[in-house]
């Protein structure tokens, strides 16, 4: 049986109309704002964050006046992303589709201010637009980083109808993106079977590679392996499934000793899809696709369409966050049957590889899950958990009575296995007898 969702809701924001699965983007934490940016259909942006008021925090959310967005608009997708060092500045990119009359007409606007002091002001960078025509309906838009000759540089990646993914460069001469092909840089996004509905790009620390996963409105799915400094693209696996995938997500499953560097060969992916079992392909580097986990139950509250593999419960091990249509968040973990019930009890984790996936908890919600982000919006050390509903934008907190006791068995187990060190094994074994 599945035990209580840990999170608790702090705040309900309504917005003005509905969200879509691509319209939600973190602002991370750092130089410039914090926060949430919510998109919505009918051409609104809402700025979402925490705002200290009278030594307490308290959830503010405005409209944000993006230029170049007609009020007829239908915003598809937005992302936002900080440029890379030892660049400055924040670039939130939108695409959205114009009603002119006989046709529609779609767009790329990108945002960002040059000016020394408005690099991270959102007002400021709202006025500062790039407005590009698009041929073709977009979907996804992703930002990824990566090398160019020997500095890192931070590129949207734009999936569309065509079917194709679309690159955008920043070009520094001229202070503003461009369209580039996007086979310099990622030649394993060229010779797509159908649209891309969701993207992923992983950069493996220390290696100089990266696993980039896609999945198609077909149900076809990619994963490769690249060289980033020669643009080799090292392996490559392919595989059919029955229905649209509406994501995919590279991350590292727990090891015996999940608080260490993942290794290259625990690298998986994470797919989830509108009809079918979701399911996890392990240890994509060694194995391919051929090494496959499902999620026991994904499948009966509707379609998958938003997830997010993340620590919630704070063992060093992450899980998988699933949101469906049938208005249920399902938390799932890694490890030997009796995982969750020791994860409840604030145990670190010690998965062995060959474990399976068990449903931790879930939670209701009023409408059905579109988007989800987990971070730190209140800067306090703690992510919060912000979800796009049908009806609006829920925030969960992990509550501070659960975690303070989390923090006091971590405290307990890991004073005990220092003490247990420094006795040594033979002293251990005397004081045991």
């Amino acid at each position: 049986m599945a035990a209580r969702c840990p999170l608790v809701e702090d705040s309900f924001t309504r917005l003005a109309s509905q969200s879509n699965v691509y319209g939600l983007a973190a602002l991370a934490g750092g130089e410039g704002p914090a926060g949430l940016l919510a998109a919505t259909l009918k051409g609104k942006v809402i700025h979402f964050r925490y705002h200290d008021l009278r030594q307490k925090l308290r959830p503010v959310a405005r409209e944000l006046q993006f230029t170049y967005i007609p009020v007829d608009a239908e915003i598809v997708s937005i992302d936002s992303f900080r440029k890379s060092p030892p660049k400055r500045g924040l670039v939130v990119g939108i695409t959205f589709i114009k009603d002119s009359g006989d046709k529609a007409s779609p767009f790329l606007n990108i945002y960002c201010d040059y000016e020394p002091g408005s690099e991270y002001d959102l007002d400021s960078i709202a006025q500062s637009c790039l407005n590009l025509e698009l041929q073709f309906t977009p979907f996804q838009l992703y930002h990824a980083e990566v090398c160019v000759g020997d500095k890192p540089e931070t590129v949207f990646l734009l999936s569309g109808n065509d079917p194709c993914i679309h690159l955008y460069k920043e070009n520094e001469g001229l202070h503003q993106f461009e369209e580039q092909p996007v086979q310099n840089l990622f030649p394993e996004l060229q010779e797509l079977p159908s649209n891309v509905l969701w993207l992923d790009v992983c950069n493996i620390p220390s290696s100089g590679q990266r696993i980039t996963a896609f999945g198609c409105q077909s149900g076809y799915v990619r994963v490769a392996q690249v060289d980033q400094a020669s643009r080799v693209v090292l392996q490559s696996w392919s595989i059919q499934q029955d229905g649209p995938i509406s994501k995919v997500l590279v991350f590292a499953l727990p090891s015996a000793c999940p608080r260490e560097e993942p290794g290259a060969d625990g690298y998986s992916v994470l797919v989830t899809s509108t009809i079918e079992l979701s399911v996890v392909y392990r240890d994509v580097l060694t194995r391919g696709l051929g090494d496959q986990v499902t999620l026991p139950g994904s499948d009966q509250y509707d379609s998958v369409l938003c997830a997010l593999v993340t620590d919630v419960d704070f063992d060093g091990a992450r899980e998988i966050l699933l949101g469906t249509y049938g208005q249920e968040l399902l938390c799932y973990k890694y490890g030997s049957p009796d995982a969750p019930q020791a994860a409840a009890a604030g145990s670190p984790a010690a998965s062995p590889r060959g474990g399976e996936f068990h449903l931790l908890w879930k939670r209701s919600f009023p409408s059905p899950l579109l988007s989800m982000e987990y971070a730190d919006l209140t800067s306090d050390g703690l992510c919060e958990l912000a979800v796009v509903c049908l009806k609006g934008l829920h925030v969960l907190q992990h509550s501070l009575v659960q975690t303070a006791q989390c923090v006091l068995e971590r405290l307990r187990w890991e004073a005990a296995r220092r003490a247990q060190r420094s006795l040594g094994p033979t002293d251990a074994g005397a004081t045991k007898d």
